[in-house]
């Protein structure tokens, strides 16, 4: 019985689909079939139902794979810290980010993490959409937005601070706001993702409740980068994570930070950066040292908020 057969079977568990396994292990659908059934062969059961919709388990499936999975797991683990004890990470690491702090951060970090791990390679996917990473076969995927169940594992970076900000010029035309209302009569230069565009919220303390002024403005975008020119090109005021920002564009004053001692965020729960893993993934130790590195590198607060 090969290892392989072995490993193939319990990705397929995981996923559902040929093609997922096939493209986590990079080889033709064909052959991880053909692993499959040589297995099931082998053994003599039959391991899965198959369909035009899915692959799941058959009840000796199940069986089967609760009691090889842990089995092949710590055989790979051990045989990843025996190679590699001495020596750093090599091999290839699939990273998935939003497209925004993917850009803006996390491609820089890439570079650094490569600089000191020469050997190792990287997929960096850039996507807005909430992808499977189990499905994708990824090994870490970033994620911006509320605490969930996901099933994954791994650690939350920090929390969305958000800054409301304007350049000089557009102050020095329309005025300095002081209070959320005022906002009602500004430019306000809204996110508009698939829904409707972006509500801004404020509080002045997490013991009062939020109040969201019907803000607008002459320009609405689905891309928050083009809404963060805008406002440098003096359009108008911009809400946003101080990960969207860049440092200098308030050190150098070309944008300013409204409305200070308020709370606020466009949504009234709390937003997170999490850097997350499948269970099986984090057995690397590839995958858990560039996880590590991810974290450390972002840092608590992360740097970004260095504003």
């Amino acid at each position: 019985m090969r290892v392989q057969a072995l490993r193939y079977f319990l990705m397929l568990s995981t996923t559902g689909s040929f093609l997922a396994t096939a493209r986590h292990f990079e080889v033709p659908a064909s052959s991880v079939s053909r692993f499959i059934a040589s297995l099931e062969k082998e053994l003599g059961q039959q391991l899965f139902y198959r369909s035009t919709r899915a692959v799941t388990l058959t009840e000796e499936g199940q069986r089967y794979y609760s009691q090889v999975r842990e089995a092949v797991e710590l055989l790979d683990n051990a045989a990843d810290q025996l190679a590699h004890r001495d020596a750093g990470i090599s091999g290839l690491v699939k990273i998935n980010a939003p497209v925004g702090l993917g850009r803006l951060h996390i491609a820089h970090l890439v570079n650094e993490l490569q600089a000191k791990y020469p050997d190792l390679s990287v997929e960096l996917t850039l996507t807005d959409n909430v992808i499977d990473p189990v499905l994708e076969g990824v090994d870490i995927t970033i994620r911006v937005g509320q605490l969930i169940d996901s099933g994954l594992i791994g650690k939350v970076v920090s929390t969305d601070r958000y800054l409301l900000a304007a350049s000089p010029e557009y102050l020095a035309l329309h005025g300095t706001p002081q209070t959320p209302d005022d906002l009602l009569r500004h430019s306000c230069l809204l996110f508009k993702g698939q829904l409707a565009p972006q509500r801004w919220f404020f509080r002045r303390s997490s013991k009062e409740n939020f109040e969201s002024p019907d803000v607008s403005g002459s320009l609405r975008s689905n891309n928050a980068e083009v809404l963060v020119a805008a406002a440098l090109a003096g359009r108008g005021i911009v809400l946003f994570p101080s990960w969207l920002f860049t440092p200098t564009s308030f050190k150098e004053g070309k944008l300013l930070s409204l409305l200070t001692g308020w709370h606020m965020s466009a949504s009234t729960e709390d937003l997170h950066i999490q850097i997350l893993s499948p269970e099986n993934r984090l057995r690397s130790r590839k995958v858990r040292e560039v996880s590590a590195f991810l974290v450390d590198a972002i840092g608590s607060p992360p740097y970004w908020d260095d504003v």
